[in-house]
């Protein structure tokens, strides 16, 4: 994401073509914009389902369906939206692209870049980026459930004598939407588009007819009323501002699905579809609940003439699906960075589509999810109730958001200090109110996507603290490489005919299935080739820029060494690198044929003991998450048929 001459926060002056600078004309744009109304709007476009009813329903219904109140709620939800969606990501988080992809570590990577060497903040920088992806997982949990949960209940306002049926309803739709993950969503991704248009469409037509019947409602668009409401009922406006937030959860969708889209389609079908429908509909449900006060109970479904209702809850159904669609997708993204950027273990990872690099499935992310969701509906069994532990996580990515936001536009951007504080204090300051309302929240519920990102978060540095041990204690087992070819070429070692490849971290020292070929059995391959990978910090690295050799001083020994530079957007072939340099280069030592060769697996037998370095209980979990790691094979796309494994043991 970073240390790379791709990588570029681009600065405000300058508009970014993002990763479809290709598609050209009013036709590609129209369908990038639908593609981005199918899967980046999916969750912040279905909250009006929930965010006013939670909001009255809170507390006990300290938000009264008064006239004070209603005005100051929906003036204090367009604001918010206006604010943190509008103003902060679409007009400039969107900006912050690190060579055209956006999300929370991405950001983070960008600016533990523009910091430069000052090593002490850029690690505390990433650290706050893991953070941030950790919070996106407790997200992820809680996203589906409620969302399907707040539509399938629409069935208890259409027909009440079903009320016993939402929870397996809901339970069955989020089960086959698991289940078909392994298929990818290439297959149905051309309806997502033309389901939430329609969705869009439907709640703006649902939203103005009752604005029709009250337009007094629009002056609620005023900040008057919100600053009103605030000064007036201080502790009752906090209390609903920890349900106000639930109207911009998604908003992060915008920036971490940048690199599908492109940064225009994303604005423009921001400000031409979804803002003045969530805008509608949302003045609608203020002006129904003035008219009715009762309607507070579901003021979305209520809405809708009876007749539409049932149909209604068809259609939601289908956006919130498509919304959890869009989550889960999200955590097999940041799932593959972390796994890139070495804060996971390798995970079994499989593209499900020959020509979207990005759609991928994560079978172990994708069950854990599974539990998790549906664990959670079963517990809580209403959206009413999940509202609840809904909040938290999302406030808090919002201040990490940020905070890394005002590094780049101060360091990289060079924005002026007054600029920094104007942000930091309205659009900050807001997100800092909307984090501390919803720690009102934490012993209801709140505790549990603070729980599972702390999980994650302790897993994530555990895992990188662990390999850093590792790494050093296999270092010293290994050697020095130069001074091991030295060794060979002085030696009467054997030199029998065919080509090993060594996959290996570095070329500064030497693999243990190397050094362990020659001390047992005597002998070493006519062409031998180490193979490093180096995981570059940006998404992408051109084919063309992947592979450098290096000779190791002697260009008659036979040995050589390859580095392969990746992006974490980018496939491991180790074998297809190895193709595609032999038979662009003449040089005797690729003199090769990789489909030939014999791949040689350096294993590491990681032994237990109370070395310093780590607790004991992470050192569990570091050797708990290693024996649980896919195959490096598998993940090099090693031939298993020519695979030899070799290795020694390192303690920890």
């Amino acid at each position: 994401m970073t240390d790379s001459a791709h990588v570029t926060g681009t600065s405000p002056g300058k508009e970014s073509q993002g990763s479809h600078s290709g598609a050209s004309g009013t036709a590609g744009q129209l369908a990038l914009m639908l593609g981005a109304l199918g899967v980046v709007y999916g969750d912040i476009g279905t909250s009006p389902l929930y965010a006013l009813q939670t909001v009255f329903s809170i507390d006990h219904g300290a938000v009264r369906p008064t006239s004070g109140d209603v005005y100051g709620v929906i003036s204090l939800v367009f604001w918010s939206v206006t604010l943190i969606v509008s103003v902060k990501y679409v007009v400039f988080i969107l900006r912050a692209d690190n060579d055209g992809e956006g999300g929370v570590m991405a950001l983070a990577a960008l600016v533990r870049r523009v910091l430069g060497g000052v090593r002490g903040r850029a690690a505390a920088v990433m650290a706050l980026g893991v953070f941030g992806a950790s919070l996106f997982y407790g997200d992820s949990v809680i996203t589906p459930a409620i969302s399907v949960m707040s539509a399938v209940e629409g069935l208890k306002v259409a027909t009440p004598s079903l009320s016993h049926v939402v929870v397996p309803v809901a339970a069955t739709i989020l089960t086959l939407l698991f289940v078909a993950q392994r298929w990818g969503t290439h297959r149905v991704g051309s309806l997502f588009g033309p389901v939430m248009v329609l969705w869009f469409l439907a709640i703006a037509v649902a939203g103005v007819q009752e604005v029709l019947r009250r337009p007094g409602i629009l002056a609620g668009l005023s900040p008057t009323y919100a600053g009103a409401f605030l000064f007036d009922h201080p502790y009752i406006a906090f209390i609903a501002m920890g349900a106000v937030v639930l109207s911009i959860t998604g908003a992060e969708a915008l920036y971490a699905d940048m690199g599908h889209f492109g940064r225009r389609p994303i604005r423009r079908a921001w400000f031409a579809v979804v803002f003045p429908a969530l805008t509608l509909n949302y003045l609608g449900q203020g002006a129904l609940i003035l008219r009715d006060p009762h309607s507070t109970a579901n003021p979305f479904f209520l809405l809708l003439p009876g007749w539409a209702r049932v149909p209604m809850v068809v259609l939601a159904t289908l956006a919130t699906v498509i919304a959890s669609q869009a989550v889960i997708t999200g955590a097999f993204s940041v799932s593959r960075q972390a796994v890139r950027l070495g804060f996971l273990p390798y995970l079994r990872i499989r593209h499900t589509s020959p020509r979207e690099v990005g759609q991928v499935y994560v079978p172990a992310v994708n069950w854990i999810l599974f539990v998790g969701v549906v664990g959670l509906m079963l517990g809580f069994r209403s959206s009413e109730r999940l509202a609840t532990a809904y909040g938290v996580a999302v406030t808090a990515t919002l201040i990490i958001t940020t905070v890394l936001f005002l590094v780049v536009a101060r360091v990289h951007w060079g924005w002026a200090g007054w600029r920094l504080v104007v942000v930091a204090v309205v659009i900050g300051g807001a997100e800092v109110t909307y984090f501390a309302a919803n720690l009102t929240k934490v012993a209801h519920g709140g505790w549990l996507p603070l729980l599972i990102a702390l999980s994650v978060f302790t897993i994530m540095k555990t895992w990188e603290r662990g390999r850093e041990i590792v790494t050093e204690r296999r270092t010293a087992k290994e050697g020095p490489l130069p001074e091991f070819v030295q060794t060979l070429r002085r030696s009467d070692v054997v030199r029998v005919p065919g080509t090993a490849v060594f996959p290996h971290p570095t070329k500064e020292t030497t693999p243990l299935a190397l050094r362990a070929n020659v001390e047992h059995n005597g002998v070493v391959h006519e062409h031998v080739v180490i193979v490093s990978t180096v995981d570059e910090n940006v998404p992408h690295v051109p084919v063309a820029d992947r592979a450098s050799v290096d000779d190791l001083g002697y260009r008659d020994d036979g040995i050589v060494h390859v580095t392969l530079r990746y992006g974490f957007q980018d496939d491991r072939d180790i074998p297809a690198a190895l193709r595609r340099l032999a038979s662009s280069r003449t040089d005797a030592e690729l003199n090769i044929d990789p489909d030939q060769a014999s791949y040689f697996l350096s294993k590491v037998t990681l032994q237990l003991t109370r070395a310093p370095g780590m607790r004991m209980w992470r050192k569990r979990l570091f050797l708990a998450l290693a024996n649980n790691a896919a195959s490096p094979a598998e993940r090099f796309a090693l031939p298993e048929l020519r695979l030899v494994v070799m290795g020694s043991q390192v303690d920890i």
